[in-house]
């Protein structure tokens, strides 16, 4: 990515969300790193952002310190992290925290809103033993531990985690680990590390598989017909700042594919549908 690409995306993101405090923090404050964090394998920072008086906490994913991948072209995935917003904010979920491309410390990347969560959640997804599994819960996989106790990999029968497996869907997401599901302090729920989405192939892994096949709630239904109408008009036009005209194509195109079966997607039998680790 060049500066003038950097120049010209900030320049667009600029003009259409001027009014956005949160978004003008993001873009234009002061970025002061704090550390890294060191389980994640591309170079990804914690720092603190100032501007007039408002200060919060950001993640920094600079272009450089992106790992390159066999499957998705160098030097892009801070866009996608863009583009996974900005579907989430045209649904009306907001699933997904504040993001923007902007210059920093180490160069282009993305940054995106902090989320700190309470000091005691309440679990949403992760290993429990197999013979106690929680009320309203979905086991997804068998695993065992270093003894050969039985676990499930599960997560909870959460109407915001179903919204998040169909955005998911929706972007086609190589990588929903439980990791990536966090809770405010609010109790909302927040996808976050969605560099490895948008691919034109199917590439949907995640941990989110307990509704598969199941029928999509009415209210979902009608999102995705107003996402299809997005993506054709202004939202198509914002993407393609960060994606391919081939991945907004084949983004609508999997919109449509929902709409139709108007069910969750089933796991895929041709590559592994469960991310590693998957937690």
């Amino acid at each position: 990515m060049t500066s003038s690409d950097l120049r010209r995306r900030r320049d667009g993101d600029r003009r259409r969300r001027d009014g956005d405090p949160p978004l003008r923090l993001l873009r234009e404050g002061t970025l002061d790193l704090e550390g890294r964090l060191v389980d994640a394998s591309n170079t990804t920072l914690r720092g603190v952002l100032t501007l007039d008086g408002m200060t919060a906490r950001c993640v920094y994913k600079p272009v450089r310190g992106e790992r390159p991948l066999w499957d998705f072209p160098d030097g892009n995935l801070a866009g996608r992290e863009v583009a996974a917003y900005l579907v989430s904010r045209a649904t009306g979920w907001d699933l997904v925290p504040p993001t923007v491309l902007r210059d920093g410390p180490l160069g282009p990347g993305s940054c995106q809103l902090w989320i700190d969560g309470p000091d005691d959640p309440e679990p949403l997804v992760g290993f429990v033993p197999a013979d106690a599994l929680p009320s309203r819960w979905f086991a997804v996989a068998a695993a065992r531990d270093d003894e050969g106790t039985p676990y499930a990999l599960a997560h909870a029968d959460d109407p915001q985690l179903a919204r998040l497996a169909v955005l998911d869907a929706v972007i086609n997401n190589a990588d929903r680990k439980g990791g990536h599901v966090l809770v405010g302090p609010d109790g909302r729920i927040h996808g976050v590390d969605h560099g490895v989405s948008f691919h034109i192939e199917e590439k949907l892994r995640t941990v989110l598989w307990g509704w598969a096949g199941r029928e999509l709630p009415t209210d979902v239904v009608q999102v995705l017909e107003v996402l299809a109408g997005a993506v054709a008009g202004g939202l198509g036009g914002e993407l393609a700042d960060y994606l391919t005209p081939g991945e907004i194509a084949e983004l609508a195109a999997r919109i449509e594919r929902l709409r139709a079966a108007g069910r969750f997607p089933l796991p895929s039998r041709q590559w592994p549908a469960v991310p590693w680790p998957p937690m």
